[in-house]
């Protein structure tokens, strides 16, 4: 049997997982290798936003056959990876976009710890008061605020016009969709939706509170969709060229 190179975690019977980095025209990106006993072939997944990559691989393969299955696709990652741009840190003097439309990050230390919408050379500006250190974070926070208020608000609208209501809203930072709706009527939608302009994000929630009726994406469900979102197939579009740079921006 082929020695396995990758370490079992916790117990026996867990998943077998390796973390390490793989470079790719000059970029390193993180790699997770993960065994799985139903696995027949190499599987090579980017994540959304091109935060990291993940091979899944049959149990007990030899490091080698990983690496020479790495080196074949290394085309492959390149021409895909170049579409993802560079994943800037949040830093005062970068822009990101609020509701779409982009903002400077000013950080004004010396007062408590907020974060105010304001002009900065007559530009829009996101202007963050308190420790440094601490801005991005209390920039996600913002975000998490603005997007708790527009979203609930825009949820209010699209379940009275299904005559459906929401268990529950929920805010997270999920990097492999931008919103979901359990069996239950829970909706989550990514705090990270509020750099996409308004009638994206009027999109999205339009979409999960679709489900809230029909649970599939057939006919009926977009059909419905496009009922209380006309602009649906211009937002959904709009999300899948660019919710990859706004997955990719880093608030740690």
């Amino acid at each position: 049997m082929p020695f396995s190179f990758l370490q079992r975690l916790n117990s026996p019977s867990s998943a077998a997982v390796q973390e390490r980095e793989h470079v790719v025209a000059g970029r390193a990106f993180p790699l997770r290798i993960v065994e799985n006993d139903r696995a027949r072939r190499l599987t090579l997944r980017i994540d959304t936003g091109g935060k990291g990559l993940r091979i899944t691989v049959p149990p007990g393969l030899p490091r080698g056959e990983v690496d020479r299955f790495l080196h074949r696709q290394q085309g492959w990652l390149e021409q895909r990876l170049a579409k993802v741009p560079e994943r800037p840190q949040v830093r005062p003097g970068i822009k990101i976009p609020l509701r779409g439309v982009p903002h400077l990050i000013v950080h004004e230390p010396g007062r408590r710890g907020t974060v105010t919408v304001g002009l900065e050379g007559g530009q829009p500006a996101l202007i963050v008061h308190g420790e440094r250190r601490h801005l991005p974070r209390r920039l996600a926070d913002f975000l998490k605020r603005e997007a708790k208020r527009d979203i609930d608000m825009a949820v209010a609208k699209h379940t009275q016009a299904v005559g459906r209501k929401a268990k529950a809203i929920k805010f997270r930072d999920t990097s492999s969709r931008w919103g979901s709706c359990t069996s239950d009527g829970t909706l989550s939608f990514s705090w990270r939706i509020m750099m996409a302009p308004a009638p994206v994000i009027n999109y999205l929630v339009a979409h999960e509170v679709a489900h809230l009726k029909e649970m599939n994406h057939g006919p009926k469900f977009w059909r419905l969709c496009e009922e209380l979102c006309p602009d649906t197939k211009r937002c959904k579009d709009w999300l899948k060229r660019n919710g990859g740079a706004l997955q990719a921006i880093q608030f740690e």
